[in-house]
């Protein structure tokens, strides 16, 4: 699982091992060290209407309504996006994708990622 973060947004690409996990098991969560410090993040599978995220505990986590991931490791969603209203007035972007292939040449392993629609 990736987590890309910019401003007010926050994106999390997940590879198809990790969409048939969250669909089937319902929690996801990956950990960055720095040492003295971690950053958890994770998905989580929720009753919940829209996309929600929340920061506690130095963890991310993003909470996905059951309904849209039933079915989403087989078909051909890509993700799914939303925006949540803070208490300022301002609002979070959240996107949670299936991570595809690189069409250049990349120094990681993309074995478990979705083919790219780009390279068909």
């Amino acid at each position: 699982m990736k987590i890309r973060i910019h401003r007010n947004s926050v994106r999390f690409r997940l590879s198809k091992t990790e969409v048939g996990r969250l669909e089937n098991e319902g929690y996801l969560e990956e950990t960055t060290d720095f040492g003295p410090a971690q950053l958890h993040y994770a998905v989580q599978k929720s009753a919940v209407h829209e996309l929600q995220a929340r920061f506690e505990h130095n963890k991310i986590i993003l909470e996905v309504p059951e309904k849209l991931l039933a079915g989403w490791a087989s078909n051909t969603t890509v993700g799914f996006e939303g925006n949540m209203s803070l208490s300022n007035g301002s609002s979070l972007f959240m996107l949670i994708e299936k991570d595809f292939k690189c069409l250049d040449n990349v120094n990681e392993d993309q074995s478990d990622n979705y083919d790219n629609p780009k390279s068909c």
